[in-house]
């Protein structure tokens, strides 16, 4: 008996032992990358910097304190190199990835840290073996539905690719053998690919009636290219919301008159008389659409008590982390650019069964977007309410666009109030209600 516990003990401490070496091991890789960084850090990078700095005070190997801040040093890894592919982020991610696996074989977090890091290196065979650890270790079903969103997605786009590489002899060898390669390489080849048949078909005259297997491949690439860039869709962490593009938006307020409604703060005292703020939530609640923006209080008197659609813009470096939108309201506009990131807050802040309706990718960033209103020139991060009513004079729908309580009030910048003040109808406008149309 004595011998048994004498060995148990053994083993223990060089279980322990072991793992502090694989610890140190990912603090030295770590303080590599800090000692490699050069010049003024960007946002991600500092992030990373003083996750790492919390890995290299912590101690023991086996305590959770520990392996939180493993996880989290991955985790701000993976989003420092992810954006543009950095090999030297990614390369850290995976070391960090790789020991915490090492530390808890069974941590659900480490198993899908890796997934993740492996996807953003293009190692899709290796990131779905890793989902699927992860998935096994759920407690039910319904659990990290993302990860299986994920896992599917990556089934589906190494479809695309298999088979666009064997509709022609001599794809690029990134369709052909695609692990290895990132999203980036991926779909430049992609493309490569169909700009080399389509010269092909345009040099025999042939370009307007292109053969069955060229149609296919661009059926392909147009799939490989929606599941890319939006995911699939509609996406169940959403609840039944069903997606909005801009069209069905079109076609939904076509015909009605609608009004952009400020908070209730900036309508305090608004119009004039003893009963004018009083009565202006019953001219409110009169339109057929009634559109509020971001955080909004209502007070019926003032502000009326229907809300239409709700417009909200995701501000700083990690919007995923706001409150969540738990409001109900029949249409939800989210704007927000880049496209990773939006679609991170939507899975984060979107509350299954508080909208009916959800704007997708086509309506997320319709200043700037060319199919939209396209206005390049425009500075970025502005406000909602006047993303909301470009969008709205550009799809010229509505036969009454009113906007009420917003201007003057500071719930537009000032480039914005003159661009509304030059477009307004002077002839239908009062104190507090602007006419667009």
């Amino acid at each position: 008996m004595t011998k048994t516990l004498s060995g148990l003990f053994g083993a223990r401490r060089r279980n322990a032992g072991r793992q502090e070496e694989s610890l140190a091991a990912a603090v030295r890789a770590a303080a590599d990358y800090l000692a490699g960084l050069d010049g003024r850090p960007e946002a991600r990078r500092v992030r990373l910097a003083a996750a790492i700095g919390t890995l290299t005070t912590a101690r023991p190997a086996s305590s959770a304190e520990t392996f939180d801040a493993l996880l989290a040093a991955g985790n701000r890894a993976l989003e420092a190199g992810e954006p543009d592919g950095a090999a030297a982020e990614l390369g850290l991610a995976l070391t960090l990835a790789d020991t915490a696996v090492e530390l808890r074989g069974r941590s659900k977090g480490a198993w899908r840290l890796r997934g993740l890091v492996l996807e953003a290196l293009g190692r899709h065979g290796e990131a779905i073996e890793a989902y699927d650890r992860h998935l096994d270790l759920r407690q039910s079903y319904t659990e990290s539905q993302d990860i299986v969103l994920r896992r599917d997605i990556l089934d589906e786009t190494r479809s695309c690719l298999d088979e666009a590489a064997r509709l022609f002899p001599g794809a690029p060898t990134a369709l052909a053998a695609p692990d290895g390669h990132t999203r980036a390489e991926l779909r430049t080849a992609f493309a490569d690919q169909v700009k080399a048949r389509l010269a092909h078909l345009d040099a025999h005259g042939a370009t307007r009636a292109p053969d069955p297997a060229t149609r296919r491949l661009i059926e392909l690439y147009a799939t490989y290219r929606r599941l890319t860039a939006e995911g699939r869709v509609p996406d169940p962490l959403v609840g039944d919301a069903v997606p909005l593009g801009a069209g069905p938006f079109r076609n939904m307020i076509a015909g009605k008159a609608v009004c952009l409604v400020a908070g209730a703060d900036a309508l305090t005292g608004a119009g004039t008389g003893a009963g004018a703020g009083a009565s202006l939530g019953a001219e409110i609640d009169a339109y057929d659409v009634v559109i509020r923006c971001d955080s909004y209080r209502l007070d019926a008197p003032r502000t009326g008590e229907r809300t239409d659609v709700h417009a909200v813009t995701l501000r700083g470096p990690t919007p995923w982390e706001g409150p969540r939108w738990t409001g109900e309201v029949p249409t939800r506009l989210v704007f927000g650019d880049p496209a990773d990131a939006w679609r991170r807050s939507l899975r984060k802040r979107l509350t299954p069964g508080a909208q009916r309706h959800i704007g997708d990718a086509s309506l997320r960033r319709p200043l700037h977007d060319p199919a939209l209103v396209g206005d390049g020139d425009w500075p970025r991060g502005g406000s909602t309410a006047f993303t909301v009513l470009r969008l709205l004079d550009f799809l010229d729908v509505n036969p009454r666009i009113d906007l009420i309580g917003l201007v003057g009030t500071g719930q537009l910048r000032p480039e914005e109030n003159e661009w509304v003040t030059a477009h307004a109808r002077k002839n239908a406008s009062t104190e507090t209600r602007t006419a667009l149309r």
